[in-house]
């Protein structure tokens, strides 16, 4: 029972992290919070990759789901199979794991990159949107965060929401690499009290 309790309890602390990194990424289309820079002209290809909606947000649900229902789910009820029940309920917890396990790393790659990329913007030098940094090279320097003059304060809002989703997916990674090793000890260890009692 205590690896359903785990995986439910891991299941309720990813609700809030793929709630955040959907907002997140939403919020990356909109630079300092305003319109009119959402085109894929003005901003960096890793924001098109929806990487916080699609692998930190949706791919999460999946796992959600799977890991709230495992404490409720019928230990003998496997279509009437008796040599299935929380056995199976746990292997499947370590598939579904494996899902979120993807869609974080999908969702730190992607940001990992994007942080490294650094935002588009334009300079007073040149009006159009390009990439002004490289390898990462501005992380350590804010002097260079000037060199960007429209969107205003770009640099700031790339760096702010990529690094949060970078710690977000993280953390989702982790969460659920825990539950492909919590499911695979309950699918080979654990014991199914009422079909053993039969």
């Amino acid at each position: 029972m205590c690896y359903e309790k785990c995986a439910k309890c891991l299941g309720i602390t990813l609700i809030p992290l793929a709630l955040l990194g959907i907002i997140l990424n939403t919020l990356l289309f909109f630079p300092n919070g305003k319109t009119g820079y959402n085109t894929p002209e003005k901003l960096a290809d890793t924001v098109w990759c929806f990487s916080g909606i699609i692998g930190s947000g949706l791919l999460m649900v999946f796992p959600i789901l799977v890991f709230m229902g495992m404490e409720n789910n019928d230990c003998c009820g496997c279509c009437g199979n008796e040599s299935c029940g929380k056995r199976f309920a746990n292997f499947s917890s370590v598939i579904f794991a494996a899902i979120g396990v993807a869609g974080a790393a999908y969702c730190f790659i992607v940001s990992a990159v994007g942080l490294n990329q650094g935002p588009k913007c334009t300079t007073i030098n040149n009006s159009n949107y390009t990439y002004v940094f490289t390898n990462g090279d501005y992380l350590g320097n804010h002097t260079m965060w000037d060199i960007c003059s429209e969107p205003p304060n770009i640099v700031e809002w790339h760096v702010t929401l990529f690094a949060l989703l970078l710690v977000l997916s993280g953390v989702q990674l982790i969460l659920c690499a825990i539950q492909v090793v919590n499911g695979l000890i309950g699918f080979l260890c654990g014991e199914c009290s009422c079909c053993s009692s039969d």
